[in-house]
């Protein structure tokens, strides 16, 4: 079964349409470039993990947004990573969380956004993360030569660490990932782990912080359910990304906040939250530009992944 079939991707685009047009505001289209001033902004997230879980983590970094803009900031549920890409593309969506492979594509494909800020997991950090390979515990696999003819879980043909970057591994050791492996698109990070500790997939792909901490601190999993038998190379951070057809003075607003106080210490300080206030299990976000993601580019060079450039 090829992940890239003409089925799939029509199945893709139609899932979009329900995001899309729920979305409120103007599109980009409608009103003049870099001038609009919404009374509400949409915030939206690539769903790396059920779309409670995200509300919930990310509601904290939402109130902030709220004080600093004077905008009533809503979270839209997003169903696949092309929902996003489409919502920003169209100006439905004002703020995107994305993989950085996600915004290469949404980039490449016309949308008017600007990276301002990326994840990082420890303050003073490098925004970078991690692809995992993972089995379950007792498989007898021990690097990615044993995933071969094997059922694997990805996460989506549009993410970063759960099918780029694992199809450059592959590609490296040998296997077709279209042809080499039987592959499985599980629609988020968790899903994917998840799906592998449950017998659905043999093998998997997912991001370090998910297999790492979430998954196991919200029970999902216990570290010693998985075996991690890949780490790829660092991996650039997850950007939030803004419209550029906002006026230039709320763009201003936005960017600041996400770049100086979209992270633990500031959201905790600051009454915002409580505990150890992480963001999607990351400390916080900090500043990053375009020039940030160009070692994406690079693997989709060297892949020639048409994800890359289609979306």
């Amino acid at each position: 079964m090829l992940p890239f079939s003409r089925r799939t991707r029509v199945l893709l685009a139609a899932a979009t349409l329900p995001f899309v047009l729920s979305a409120c505001g103007p599109s980009a289209a409608e009103g003049q470039h870099g001038d609009r001033d919404p009374d509400e902004l949409v915030f939206a997230s690539i769903p790396s993990e059920d779309s409670g879980d995200l509300e919930q983590d990310y509601e904290p970094l939402i109130r902030m947004l709220e004080r600093e803009t004077g905008k009533k900031v809503r979270m839209q549920k997003a169903t696949d990573y092309a929902a996003v890409i489409e919502g920003q593309r169209t100006g439905k969506v004002d703020i995107a969380l994305y993989g950085p492979l996600s915004y290469v594509v949404a980039e490449r494909n016309g949308a008017e956004i600007t990276p301002v800020a990326a994840q990082t997991e420890e303050r003073g950090q490098d925004p970078t993360y991690r692809s995992y390979g993972v089995v379950p515990a007792d498989s007898p696999v021990q690097d990615l030569s044993g995933f071969r003819d094997r059922q694997v879980c990805f996460v989506d043909p549009n993410s970063t660490s759960g099918y780029l970057y694992p199809k450059a591994a592959l590609l490296d050791a040998g296997i077709d990932p279209e042809r080499g492996v039987q592959p499985v698109m599980a629609g988020g990070h968790d899903a994917s782990a998840l799906s592998v500790h449950g017998g659905q997939c043999g093998a998997g792909f997912a991001q370090d912080v998910m297999v790492d901490e979430l998954l196991p601190e919200r029970g999902g999993l216990a570290r010693e359910d998985l075996r991690v038998v890949w780490k790829s190379d660092p991996i650039p951070g997850s950007p939030l990304a803004v419209s550029d057809d906002l006026a230039p003075q709320l763009r201003e607003k936005i960017s600041g906040a996400l770049r100086d106080k979209a992270n633990a210490d500031y959201l905790r300080e600051n009454g915002f939250c409580a505990g150890d206030c992480r963001t999607g299990g990351y400390w916080g976000f900090v500043p990053v530009d375009d020039h940030t993601f160009d070692s994406v580019r690079d693997v989709c060079a060297t892949t020639r992944d048409e994800q890359c450039t289609t979306g």
